[in-house]
């Protein structure tokens, strides 16, 4: 018998392809605008999503039974600024410029519909354990859109990744440069992060056909 069953399985491999919170539901559109001209940023902030939403989910669960109804919201807001305050310190404990190019994006963790959706339609009403795998989960799907979007908006925009050069050296006309090959600095501008991240949907939802007939 594997360490996961079935139905806990599927609450980290759902999210990840055939229910994704980004490609499938449309949510968090705003962090792939936001933060994506960089794949260093892209994965740090799909990280500190993982940690807010695979810690809160537990704690929303654990406390689920005595959180009174008509100040759930407000609890759970508690909850996830707390969680966000401590990204938002280590990051400049340890990476204090990257802290300054994500600012003001990590706080907006916080309004994050992602994380608010789980905390309410699953972290409420199931345990612990699940409500970790569900938010691990979740996390993981909208943390690899990100990474994705990032990889290709930072190649193809400025020719690195993690802001190493890999396609050459366009000023000694090294590599692809070498063959002509420019930059498109449109890739660094917000429109193309939407069309790169409308590109990635569409082929998530042509994969899944169901999508299409729904």
């Amino acid at each position: 018998m594997g360490l996961l069953s079935k139905k806990d399985a599927a609450l980290i491999k759902d999210p990840l392809f055939d229910n994704n919170p980004v490609t499938i539901q449309v949510l968090g559109i705003c962090s792939a605008l936001a933060i994506t001209a960089e794949l260093e940023a892209s994965i740090v902030m799909a990280i500190a999503v993982l940690f807010v939403l695979g810690i809160g989910n537990v704690l929303i669960s654990l406390m689920r039974n005595i959180i009174p109804s008509k100040i759930r919201i407000i609890v759970q807001l508690v909850v996830v600024a707390t969680l966000v305050i401590i990204v938002d310190l280590v990051l400049k404990a340890y990476a204090y410029e990257l802290s300054k190019t994500l600012s003001v994006f990590v706080g907006l963790i916080i309004t994050n519909c992602i994380i608010m959706g789980r905390f309410e339609a699953f972290a409420l009403a199931n345990s612990p354990w699940q409500s970790f795998l569900d938010g691990i989960g979740n996390a993981a799907g909208y943390g690899i859109i990100l990474v994705m979007v990032g990889f290709f908006r930072e190649l193809l925009g400025a020719g690195t990744l993690l802001g190493i050069p890999v396609l050459g050296d366009p000023i000694e006309k090294t590599g692809l440069y070498a063959l002509g090959y420019e930059n498109n600095g449109f890739m660094l501008l917000a429109p193309m992060a939407l069309i790169t991240l409308g590109i990635i949907i569409w082929a998530q939802r042509s994969r899944n056909k169901a999508l299409i007939e729904d």
